[in-house]
């Protein structure tokens, strides 16, 4: 049993009086790593001894290899049987005489590739020659006394026959350091009045402080790397003027989900297999408004809404077909957070400015959002969507294009390329896309566009008030970050609790 801590520092320094260095594979061998590391720190820190840690691999015989070095290989011991019965023997009698089946199968064909036996006219097993050399009993017995082999791919191949198997040994070099002494000097560990007061503090020895002992740990609880990353979007939003935007709805009609956002009542989007629809309650009530007075507002929404999808409204020819009320009041799972920014512009549009018209407004929000996908390395049916939205007056696609480059710079994402793109609400559109360095390819890294007039208008919005609006989602660049390769590795039932708890806090690259 291994001596407590306090001793054994006397033992160190004891075996260590005589030496000027030991090994403590040698001198210690029967101490645990943990004890010994213990109390070598504990001299260490008075520098009263020295040491250095030392790693090696040893090889130690497995059950099947400790049988080998006992009773020979299974080939010698097939030999061996086949030798002393002088006539031969069946595969069965050989069974019987070695006792167990393994080694008569694998010995006989390591016996047969060496030529050490060889079948008779009458279909037996006989010896083929006289004598043999067991080498890998030899070998094993070799490992046995030494722990290792002259020859390393004696090693590799008996460990591929998991013979034995290669275990890692830490063991220590000792040597006396400049504070060397055979015993340990009481240490006080605290200044008491007393020794103040008699002047025994004058000549007392006093423990070290040790500053690099790890703290106990506390069990705290960590944010989660998406969290992070979400607060770092949240500061830039915030820098930039921007509102956040309340998403505490998971639950929208699809007139907020689809309609109001010009999607029509066929599109794709709008399947099942895409979309999560609720099932208790089916239906929403129409758009309405709290306080009464507003009642005729939402109510001119709805039938502008409809007019634009029927048969075109404020310059747009519409989708021309029969618009159904009941389609657009179904519940279903937000599939983005832009049912979040209508609603917001549809209140801007109630408000008035200083000249009598809707002023101007910034918008975010970061917020889960749910889609019917398909689970993979990079999909998950639900996830965290980033938007931003800014209304204004007389605004261009190509003022999109310079603030986009200046909001992703500030994520340090530069070099940006913009690509054409389609969305029922914006037009035009554009996919945008920064040059990948690790991948050596361009990466889509979000979607924007101008939402339509149609849309704006309907809500009664002015004609000359823009709406840039933008998106990306918020796993994309927390993977990029922690270096992650599957998504299920960062939310879901696969997260390893030690990745949220030990990742530092990340910061964006900004410029």
């Amino acid at each position: 049993m291994a001596a407590p801590t306090k001793d054994l520092t006397s033992e160190i320094l004891a075996a260590l009086s005589d030496k000027d260095s030991l090994s403590s594979k040698d001198a210690f061998p029967n101490i645990e790593f943990a004890e010994l590391k213990a109390a070598l720190d504990r001299l260490g820190s008075r520098f009263m001894v020295t040491y250095k840690q030392i790693d090696q691999e040893e090889a130690v015989l497995q059950p099947e290899g400790q049988q080998v070095a006992e009773n020979g290989s299974h080939e010698a011991r097939v030999f061996e049987a086949l030798r002393q019965a002088v006539e031969g023997l069946s595969v069965q009698d050989l069974e019987k005489a070695i006792g167990d089946k393994t080694v008569t199968k694998v010995g006989q064909g390591n016996a047969f590739k060496a030529k050490w036996i060889s079948k008779n006219k009458d279909g037996k097993l006989v010896a083929s020659v006289d004598s043999i050399q067991d080498v890998t009993r030899e070998q094993l017995q070799t490992v046995q006394n030494t722990r290792t082999h002259p020859e390393a791919s004696v090693i590799a191949a008996l460990k591929k026959r998991n013979l034995i198997k290669l275990q890692k040994i830490i063991s220590f070099e000792i040597q006396k350091g400049p504070k060397f002494a055979l015993e340990m000097v009481k240490e006080e560990t605290d200044l008491t009045a007393d020794m103040i007061e008699s002047g025994a503090w004058k000549t007392a020895t006093f423990k070290p402080y040790n500053f690099n002992a790890l703290g106990a740990d506390q069990h705290a609880g960590a944010l989660h790397p998406l969290m992070k990353v979400r607060h770092e979007f949240r500061n830039i939003f915030f820098e930039m003027g921007f509102e956040e935007m309340p998403t505490n709805n998971f639950v929208e009609s699809g007139f907020w989900n689809f309609d109001a956002l010009y999607v029509p009542q066929q599109h794709p989007a709008r399947d099942l297999q895409d979309t999560f629809y609720i099932s208790d309650p089916k239906t929403a009530d129409k758009p309405h408004a709290v306080d009464e007075s507003d009642k005729k507002d939402y109510d001119t929404y709805w039938d502008n809404v409809k007019a634009v999808h029927e048969n075109g409204k404020f310059g747009s020819i519409g989708y021309r077909y029969p618009w159904a009320a009941d389609e657009s009041l179904r519940l279903v799972l937000r599939t983005h957070t832009t049912a979040i920014s209508t609603a917001m512009l549809h209140k801007l549009a109630s408000q008035r400015g200083p000249d009598g018209r809707p002023p101007p407004a910034r918008y975010f929000s970061i917020d889960r959002v749910f889609r019917n996908e398909t689970v993979d390395a990079t999909h998950l049916a639900e996830f965290h969507q980033v938007e931003g939205v800014i209304a204004d007056y007389d605004l261009t696609l190509g003022g999109l294009m310079e603030f986009m480059k200046i909001f992703f710079t500030k994520m340090g994402i530069e070099d940006l390329r913009f690509k054409p793109a389609y969305n029922p609400y914006t037009e035009p559109s554009m996919e945008i896309f920064s040059y990948h360095k690790g991948l050596g390819k361009l990466v889509e890294i979000g979607n924007s566009g101008m939402f339509r007039p149609e849309m704006l208008e309907a809500m009664g919005l002015p004609p000359d008030m823009k709406v840039y609006g933008w998106g990306l989602s918020l796993e994309r660049p927390t993977m990029i970050k922690y270096k992650i390769s599957n998504i299920r590795e960062l939310l879901g039932h696969k997260v390893d609790l030690n990745f949220i708890e030990r990742n530092a806090a990340v910061r964006l690259d900004k410029n």
